[in-house]
């Protein structure tokens, strides 16, 4: 049944990405199976940056069917957004983009959801939250791979004891524009973090033509990794390593898809303010990403 206490106005920064389509249709039509309820997207600024193809070549046909299928009010500026809605979904694909983005949004004070990549360098990464907390304006930032039903399932519910390591694999596509692991390996990185939370140390990364391995060790000594493929196994997909046992994942068993389980949790932060991710924690993702990159270009241990 429809949610009739408290629908949201929902704006969307960018209409750049799939994303923007999987989450409009999951919060505006309630026939959908996994319909997501408490707020409906009403107005969006297509936004998109000029130098990046992918981009600017997915802009027209996003902003059509918002419009045509949804009823979208497509809007010229990002403070018409902020200003016509009570939450915002900021959606550019392109990670570098969104500082400046935050600018134009905080003064407003609503809660802001930024899609990964949250920035492309740990440096923005602490501006960012700096500006947001400077003007008491919530902000949360997660790939929708945290919450795949199944991860959530294992960690809540193993009987195997404390978890000791994880291995976490998926396709590792990369993209000039978006510095490396920041396109794709951020996603499962934010898996990683999901399974051993925050306390990383240092990064080792092994690069190859086709794959990549990217080793990061804890302050406590415990050990996770993460394969990327760029040929052959798309899958992602995770071992568990408990202290009584190993658990495999696979990400993709259940129906539910992960953008659902995601928005659940986009939902709840819009109306009560509480980022579901320690913000300490994404900034540490970043900068976990970011030594990966290093230790990929200089062939050496990064320290965090």
């Amino acid at each position: 049944m429809e949610d009739t206490v408290c629908t949201l106005k929902i704006g969307i920064i960018g209409l750049d990405t799939s994303h923007v389509l999987a989450f409009t249709k999951l919060l505006n039509d309630p026939s959908k199976r996994y319909h997501v309820q408490g707020g409906k997207v009403v107005i969006a600024f297509p936004g998109g940056s000029p130098n990046f193809e992918l981009s600017m070549s997915r802009i027209d046909g996003f902003t059509r069917e918002l419009r045509d299928s949804f009823d979208v009010e497509i809007v010229d500026s990002i403070e018409e957004v902020a200003h016509e809605s009570d939450a915002i979904l900021l959606e550019s694909v392109d990670g570098a983009v969104h500082h400046e983005q935050l600018q134009k949004l905080v003064a407003i004070k609503k809660p802001i959801f930024i899609d990964k990549p949250f920035s492309l360098s740990s440096k923005v990464a602490i501006a960012m939250i700096q500006l947001a907390e400077g003007n008491q304006t919530p902000i949360m930032s997660t790939s929708a791979l945290r919450y795949a039903e199944n991860l959530t399932n294992v960690l809540r519910n193993s009987d195997r004891g404390r978890v000791i390591g994880a291995d976490c694999f998926g396709p590792m596509e990369l993209l000039d524009k978006q510095q490396g692991f920041f396109w794709y390996g951020i996603h499962m990185i934010e898996m990683l973090f999901s399974i051993l939370g925050q306390g990383a140390k240092s990064v080792t990364t092994i690069t190859e033509k086709e794959h990549d391995v990217i080793t990061g060790i804890w302050k406590d000594g415990r050990i996770g990794t993460v394969r990327g493929n760029r040929k052959g196994n798309a899958q992602f997909g995770v071992l568990i390593h408990f202290e009584n046992g190993t658990e495999y994942v696979d990400i993709n068993l259940y129906q539910k898809p992960y953008y659902a389980s995601l928005l659940e949790q986009i939902m709840d932060f819009f109306h009560d303010g509480i980022s579901r991710i320690p913000l300490s924690e994404t900034k540490e993702v970043i900068r976990f990403v970011e030594a990966a990159n290093e230790s990929s270009h200089y062939r050496k241990t990064i320290i965090i």
